[in-house]
């Protein structure tokens, strides 16, 4: 039997590492490259490196929290596989077969794809022939449209696509992505805890791993979302910033829970 993962994600914008509420109020944390050691010492499983830039170069300014000036994702995946000891997966920008390639050839072992995987579906079967359908990703952005009803999202969250993230979620499968990286864009920062109703949809549509984002506030939150939502995986971004030894806490209050963490 598989175990569950505990998965930290960094958001990373316009070269400083931030958290994140709602997809668009972002608070700076510090430098990207400098945390994935902090993580090292950590009892996590894997980790996630996010850009949620509007382009991927960053601007010339300078100071101790930005990467260094012009340097793209690229040089910070570089940088960062150089000192991370569990599986990196990384996302933002991935248009191409060339970006896929570029960020493995640098230390990636997985990417996460989102826009591109809706405006360009052949992408996620070409990428899974090419690099093996385990290490593509696809990132599906939810929110509850004016209808009360589940919706896929691309772009930054800004963009609906009119389709129910179950029948989305079963088009990837089909074109052949490994893994899907689910993410609530309402409860994004709101420490409100997962949305364990859609988590739970979606597991039961579909084989594929699940990994569930968005909302935890507290570390029993992670439980609920394998034991009740079903998650293969539960992963959280802010929570890992503010909260001392919350790996250790987190995978502590799993296992006491009957979770079959690592």
């Amino acid at each position: 039997m598989l175990k569950n993962r505990l998965i930290p994600v960094l958001l990373i914008k316009d070269g400083y590492l931030v958290r994140s509420e709602g997809f668009h109020m972002h608070q700076i944390l510090g430098n990207p490259i400098h945390e994935v050691e902090r993580f090292n010492h950590w009892n996590v499983d894997e980790l996630i490196y996010l850009d949620i830039s509007e382009d991927n170069t960053y601007d010339e300014q300078r100071n101790d929290t930005r990467v260094k000036s012009s340097e793209d994702i690229l040089k910070v995946i570089q940088e960062v596989s150089k000192t991370c000891f569990m599986p990196l997966s990384v996302g933002g920008g991935i248009r191409t077969i060339h970006d896929i390639r570029e960020r493995l050839k640098r230390g990636a072992d997985k990417v996460v794809i989102n826009t591109a995987a809706y405006t360009n579906p052949k992408l996620i079967t070409e990428a899974a022939n090419k690099f093996g359908s385990q290490c593509i990703i696809i990132s599906v952005d939810v929110r509850k449209n004016i209808k009360g009803e589940y919706e896929t999202y691309y772009n930054h969250g800004r963009e609906a696509t009119g389709i129910h993230p179950i029948e989305y979620i079963k088009q990837v499968e089909a074109l052949g992505c490994g893994e899907i990286f689910l993410h609530m864009i309402d409860r994004d920062g709101t420490a409100e805890g997962y949305d364990l109703e859609l988590i739970k949809l979606v597991t039961e549509s579909t084989s594929l791993p699940i990994i569930a984002c968005g909302g935890v506030g507290k570390l029993t939150d992670f439980a609920e979302g394998v034991l009740v939502g079903e998650a293969s995986a539960v992963s959280a971004a802010n929570i890992f910033h503010f909260i001392e030894l919350s790996d250790r806490r987190a995978k502590k209050i799993m296992k006491q829970a009957g979770v079959n963490i690592r």
